[in-house]
């Protein structure tokens, strides 16, 4: 699987190296088994129909808002169909469209189960794909505690991360 990184996106640069580093150096870089140095994984910056706001998940583990996400699949192909599965899965959203527009190097804590430490820390290293909705209803996943619109006005509130608000001024 190839990732290729627009060459506009500045702020990104030193995760895009990580990445592409970590796709030519190791072993199975899309494989949620690999914890050193990481894996790559897959993020949707979903715009409303609308056009301002976009879809994000309260993440039942992290307990943080997050943009939807996760583990690239061998079935995906790529990371953008990556991208859009989570999506689905994690919002109940249809999307369309598809394009790279950021990458973010960024720690994951421990998983424990029952006291015992069944993933150990490890990174991802994420790719960030914009989508736009092709309808407005939300629908929370099992891993997710809630799941809504964010408005731009409201990014503080939600601790919208640097590197989503540079993406999202992309595609604005």
């Amino acid at each position: 699987m190839r990732i290729v990184f627009p060459s506009n996106l500045m702020g990104d640069e030193k995760s895009i190296e990580l990445i592409e580093m970590m796709v030519a150096e190791t072993r199975e870089p899309f494989s949620r088994r690999q914890f050193n140095p990481g894996h790559v994984t897959a993020t949707g910056l979903v715009l409303h129909p609308e056009g301002r706001a976009i879809a994000m998940v309260l993440h039942g583990r992290l307990k943080r808002w997050l943009l939807p996400g996760g583990h690239v699949e061998e079935e995906d192909g790529t990371v953008i169909a990556a991208a859009a599965r989570e999506v689905a899965e994690e919002t109940g959203l249809v999307v369309e469209g598809g394009e790279v527009i950021g990458a973010d190097v960024h720690g994951i804590p421990a998983k424990l189960k029952d006291g015992r430490e069944v993933e150990p820390y490890h990174l991802h290293h994420d790719v960030l794909v914009w989508f736009r909705a092709r309808g407005k209803e939300l629908r929370a996943s099992e891993e997710s505690e809630d799941v809504r619109w964010v408005w731009p006005e409201e990014f503080d509130l939600h601790a919208v991360p640097a590197n989503v608000r540079r993406a999202y001024g992309r595609i604005r």
